[in-house]
């Protein structure tokens, strides 16, 4: 796997460096967006590590100028963490944002998890005895029965699959099926995971709650 690291700091980009090689990742380097552009449209990469403040070109400027052909997985790793800069980066389609001062170790935990992701075939099927989801068709069968789930209601279900055994915050659900863009409550959650429990009948308990936290689904229900 071969990294892109893009910040103008040039011990910013020694550290991430060695931390790669440290894993087997091959790595190169750009000191502005300017000099990254060039790179990506010449050379091929799996992950991008991209700063936002840089001379010459910033990085929400150079990932405006990049072809969607040449577009890959990417981190934006910035001292800017304010909620407007993390906005406009997913708007940009990036898939993660690390603020500094960062931890070399969880931003390379962060670099494994995306490329998995990206190298992940896509499933077209979920089953668990006679729950079947189709992620193709957007349906929901239980008993070879057609379940009218409403689409935010699907989408929960699938994300909480998606994610099976792992607690997700209400926090999470918001951002990932509603959007960043959303300013919902709480209460938005839980009345739609409460919808999703009836319409599951005989499979509701396998979305358990998380006191204080969240929910998350099981196979087994527990």
């Amino acid at each position: 796997m071969k990294v892109l690291i893009v910040d103008d700091e040039i011990r910013i980009r020694t550290v991430i460096k060695e931390y790669c090689i440290n894993n087997n990742f091959e790595t190169d380097e750009a000191e502005n967006g300017e000099e990254a552009l060039e790179k990506l449209l010449e050379n091929q990469y799996d992950v991008l590590v991209l700063d936002i403040m840089m001379p010459e070109m910033d990085g929400f400027s150079m990932l405006k100028e990049l072809p969607k052909e040449k577009r890959i997985p990417t981190i934006v790793l910035s001292a800017r963490g304010e909620e407007y800069d993390k906005l406009t980066g997913f708007d940009l389609g990036i898939d993660d944002y690390v603020t500094k001062p960062f931890s070399p170790k969880e931003l390379i935990a962060r670099i494994k998890a995306l490329i998995n992701r990206s190298n992940k075939p896509i499933q077209e099927t979920y089953e668990y005895n006679t729950l079947v989801i189709n992620y193709l068709a957007h349906t929901v069968k239980i008993d070879n029965k057609l379940v009218n789930l409403t689409p935010k209601e699907y989408d929960v279900l699938t994300f909480l699959i998606k994610n099976k055994g792992i607690v997700i915050s209400r926090e999470q659900l918001l951002s990932n099926v509603w959007g960043y863009d959303f300013f919902g409550e709480d209460r938005t959650i839980d009345t739609h995971i409460k919808m999703l429990r009836n319409n599951l009948g005989k499979y509701r308990n396998h979305i358990i709650t998380v006191r204080g936290i969240g929910y998350k689904y099981v196979e087994e229900e527990e």
